[in-house]
């Protein structure tokens, strides 16, 4: 049954005569009184004494007196669980303080206590304040008795005053402001070291340097600046790097960027003495190795419909710089056009074959027919190039029919396919389609229409018409064309790669027939192959971490792929995982993956480096438990600092109490105020002036009226 009693009294009018009238009445009343006082008439204060109880009587004065019941107060009880409140028995003390603060509230009459567990703040650090505005916002001010933050200390959304919820509207002036008390995980202030990185490049030029900036902050109640500390650089696979810092400094460190690519640059700093985790001392740098620019040759034979599309798909990357020559009349041809007529310039074959050979990125070579075009030398100089690391594409057509073509030069001896002088030219019409190695290798596995035949025949691209027949071939056919002819072959020589498309009609493509084909995807992943792209090396291994698992794939255009990998984490343990066939050429492998720090993986032959990426850099800014953020605001409500220890069976909690005046908080005790919150429940009304008291009381003063009228 609830506790019902007499919450107040007070009165109140309810009229028995609308009010226009009783103030009409009122009026006449005063006319009276006033004619009555003018002509000094005997009795006339007491015939108004007696309209004016009357006139009262009508007004409807009556006693109001209002029943109820008290009302619980609830108390919000905002528990921490960012990341940051997994660093030592943080997380275990927080959870058994909630249960015994709500075991305790349960026997504090009139005290409810909500609790409220805030996570991680998608980037924001810890929210709590957030967080306690939206568990306020269902209930009644006047229920509200206050706060309890249960933390390490680092609360990212912390006020300069105290919320708007806790600061509510009291008329008595009792309690101005709500308490907020704050639970501190931890026996007091503690010490931590954490390295920033205040820039980092995402992007740098292959042989230059790239410069970070980096800051190592020692905080705590007596930081010591301007101590020099070493830093270790670890660059995946490649000795590390030693550098000398200061303490509370920013400063420049150079790092040698050697190869294109993503490079996991992981960085660390040696602890602090006493203080409380080094997962801060260490931070992983992601920088793209990218070449300044790629110099690309282009040498087109007589003109032919196949250069548009080149000039258009290497005009089109914005990293390419090309060099196009068109060799429109041999040396050996005079057809007596006087030179002054000539428009085009002299074709620079020493400047470019010679001089400047070694500073493109790839040669490519599009119906080039030699026709004593290049001396000996300087085709001995392509294929030197070619072996000394460079890449050369040849676009081959009827020009390798004939006597001293290419293949008959010093480039025989580098090219993936012999085309014979009889038989030579297959003229039909036909569909490319992807052989068993180019359904595996990255350069035309990912084509639009591949489609998914083994033998690549059921591919949704145009018809060519025109193909060269090959009596040998050495290196990869990703492509094939009628009766298995081989239309793509690609080939490592040594240091260098070549690439030979054995058709000129890859133009019919960009001109839509037959529904076209993936012509500039397919040519750029050719050229970008032959520039050693990481991203299209058939033999790659890849490494990834999310979600604490560290994921590794293998690619492979042989037939067989290996079965394992060995995973290296970042404490120097290992560990064997199997991997599984997912797709034609690839397979996959995954681990747990918890530690900071670069985590490597092994093949045997192969090697790939991944590190994970913190989802909120902000919560891990900043390990220590410290009362330095939130004490200003607590103070400022009356609330108080506690710390509970680093051992969850051995709490230094405090009492809950419910104080009905003066302080919030003691040294060893909470409160919350009691705010009188009640429920009204029933009312009754009684008139003040019953009717026989008003005409008894309007009589006697109209006789004593009358009387002295009469005298």
């Amino acid at each position: 049954m609830p506790n019902l009693f007499t919450l107040r009294h007070m009165t109140s009018f309810s009229p028995l005569l609308p009010p226009w009238l009783l103030y009409t009445l009122a009026i006449l009343t005063m006319i009276v009184l006033l004619v009555g006082l003018l002509r000094r008439a005997r009795g006339t204060l007491w015939r108004a004494a007696a309209a004016a109880v009357v006139l009262l009587w009508l007004s409807g004065p009556e006693r109001i007196s209002e029943t109820g019941q008290a009302l619980p107060e609830t108390a919000i009880l905002v528990v921490d669980q960012s990341s940051s409140m997994s660093v030592g028995q943080r997380a275990a003390v927080a959870h058994q303080a909630a249960e015994r603060l709500q075991t305790e509230a349960a026997h504090v009459p009139g005290l409810t206590l909500r609790t409220v567990t805030v996570h991680d703040g998608h980037g924001q650090g810890t929210r709590l304040f957030a967080a306690l505005d939206q568990a306020t916002a269902d209930i009644p001010p006047a229920r509200l008795a206050g706060a309890i933050l249960l933390t390490d200390g680092q609360v990212h959304d912390t006020p300069q005053q105290p919320p708007e919820r806790l600061r509510p509207a009291d008329p008595g002036g009792r309690h101005a402001t709500l308490p907020l008390h704050v639970l501190l995980t931890g026996r007091g202030e503690e010490t931590d070291r954490r390295l920033r990185i205040l820039q980092a490049p995402p992007y740098a030029i292959v042989g230059q340097n790239a410069t970070l900036r980096v800051q190592v902050d020692d905080l705590g109640p007596h930081p010591d600046n301007g101590t020099d500390i070493d830093l270790t650089l670890d660059r995946g696979g490649e000795p590390p790097l030693h550098k000398t810092v200061r303490v509370g400094q920013p400063q420049d460190i150079t790092l040698p960027v050697t190869h294109p690519g993503p490079m996991l640059v992981g960085l660390s700093v040696s602890p602090l003495e006493g203080e409380v985790s080094t997962a801060n001392n260490q931070d992983v740098v992601r920088i793209n190795g990218v070449r300044d620019r790629l110099r690309v040759l282009l040498v087109s034979g007589t003109p032919n419909q196949g250069e548009r599309v080149w000039r258009r798909l290497l005009k089109a990357d914005p990293s390419v710089d090309l060099v196009h020559f068109t060799i429109l009349r041999p040396p050996d041809k005079d057809d007596g056009t006087p030179l002054s007529d000539l428009a085009l310039i002299a074709f620079p074959v020493r400047e470019l074959f010679q001089e400047k050979i070694s500073q493109f990125d790839l040669i490519i070579l599009d119906g080039f027919e030699n026709r004593a075009i290049l001396p000996r030398t300087y085709l001995e100089n392509i294929a030197q190039y070619v072996r000394d690391g460079g890449g050369l594409l040849l676009i081959g057509g009827p020009e390798f029919l004939g006597a001293g073509s290419l293949q008959d030069t010093p480039l025989g001896d580098i090219l993936p396919a012999h085309v014979p002088v009889e038989g030579g030219l297959v003229e039909q019409r036909f569909r490319p389609a992807l052989t068993a190695d180019g359904h595996r290798h990255p350069v035309t596995a990912g084509l639009p229409g591949v489609g998914t035949a083994p033998d690549g025949h059921d591919a949704d691209w145009g018809p060519w018409y025109r193909v060269l027949r090959t009596d040998s071939v050495h290196g990869q056919v990703l492509m094939d064309g009628p009766a298995h002819t081989p239309l793509l072959v690609l080939d490592r020589v040594d240091r260098g790669r070549v690439a030979f498309l054995l058709s000129d009609q890859i133009w019919l493509w960009s001109h839509g027939e037959g529904g076209g084909g993936p012509q500039s995807e397919l040519l750029r992943h050719v050229s970008h192959w032959l520039m050693k792209e990481p991203e299209l090396e058939e033999e790659q291994l890849t490494a990834t971490i999310a979600n604490d698992r560290i994921v590794v794939t293998r690619r492979t255009a042989a037939p067989v792929a290996p079965h394992g990998v060995t995973i290296t984490a970042p404490d120097g343990t290992t560990r064997q995982i199997p991997l599984h066939t997912t797709g034609i050429g690839l397979s996959q492998a995954d681990a747990p993956a918890t530690q900071q720090g670069i985590w490597m993986a092994d093949d045997g032959t192969h090697r790939a480096f991944a590190a994970p990426t913190q989802d909120d850099p902000v919560e891990w800014s900043d390990l220590r438990a410290t009362a330095s953020v939130t004490t200003s605001l607590a103070s400022q409500t009356g609330g108080g600092i506690y710390w509970l220890g680093d051992d969850p069976a051995n709490l230094h909690l405090p009492a809950l109490r419910t104080p009905a005046t003066g302080r919030v908080s003691g040294p060893d005790w909470m409160g919350f105020p009691q705010r009188d919150a009640r429920l009204v429940t029933g009312r009754t009304a009684n008139p003040l002036l019953p009717a026989w008291l008003v005409l008894t009381l309007a009589a006697v003063l109209l006789l004593i009226g009358w009387w002295l009228e009469g005298r």
